[in-house]
């Protein structure tokens, strides 16, 4: 009776190894498929789906260790092209924003030296200024980010 018990044991195992084995490999092959998507969507440079993708990877297949591994390095680099598209874009508004605040700011000055500033233009240019500033907090943000990736990118 116990040699049949420890057969019947050994048989179980070796189904729940074989099963194991199977759901792994369909569990790698899904996450595969994904990171496939991923990379299909930031080669089309759709740096948000690319990124959400990965998180559903990694949050979907958490033993998916090779493909985790790979999306890694694809969230590091979807990462910094976004950082750089927005650093450009913040660039280009910071500059031309600039522009108009001395422009305005230059105004101010001489129609105060002359008397005849408004609480307008002035209210105008210290919000100008602001936003100056504001824009310029992002944009060095938006490089220290930029510098942060590149120096994980290097550890690895």
């Amino acid at each position: 009776m116990k040699k049949i018990n420890v057969f019947a044991a050994s048989i179980i195992c070796t189904i729940c190894i074989i099963c194991a084995s199977c759901h792994t490999d369909d569990t790698n092959q899904k996450a595969e498929e994904m990171l496939q998507t991923a990379q299909q969507q930031f080669d089309n440079k759709q740096y948000d789906a690319a990124l959400a993708t990965i998180d559903s990877l990694r949050k979907q297949f958490p033993k998916a260790i090779d493909a985790r591994k790979k999306a890694l390095k694809l969230h590091q680099d979807a990462e910094l092209k976004r950082a750089e598209e927005e650093l450009a874009l913040t660039d280009s508004t910071l500059q031309a924003t600039k522009r108009t605040y001395e422009a305005q700011k230059r105004q101010a000055e001489q129609a105060h030296a002359n008397g005849t500033a408004t609480a307008g233009q002035l209210t105008n240019v210290t919000r100008l200024r602001m936003k100056r500033d504001s824009l310029q907090v992002q944009f060095d943000m938006q490089c220290a980010k930029i510098k942060y990736i590149h120096k994980k990118q290097k550890e690895e």
